[in-house]
């Protein structure tokens, strides 16, 4: 998928996280923060790279702010952000990776 245009998924709730994504300059730039960085930043980062490849998006800059979301929220929010951007979230979208 091709990022066309600023989006966002989330909130800054706890057990939630805020996903921005828009177009990049030919790669994937992620910039994360989080409040369990210390323990689960390897984990988060892995999780938001993985719903970006399954999605086959290699060039976006995205930014990730975590309050301590579960593995399924963040990459909900990260694959809800992404269809925003491409105004495909509009369609009758099969959610949760049937997305090819």
């Amino acid at each position: 998928m091709k990022i066309m245009k600023p989006a966002m998924a989330g909130t800054l709730e706890s057990s939630d996280c805020q996903v921005s994504i828009e177009p990049g300059e030919g790669k994937i730039e992620l910039d994360l923060s989080s409040s369990v960085m210390n323990q689960y930043g390897r984990q988060i980062q892995a999780q938001i790279l993985s719903v970006l490849e399954r999605l086959g998006v290699d060039d976006a800059r995205i930014t990730v702010v975590d309050k301590g979301a579960l593995d399924c929220t963040i990459a909900a929010r990260v694959e809800c952000a992404v269809f925003r951007s491409c105004s495909a979230s509009d369609k009758d979208i099969p959610w949760g990776g049937t997305v090819r």
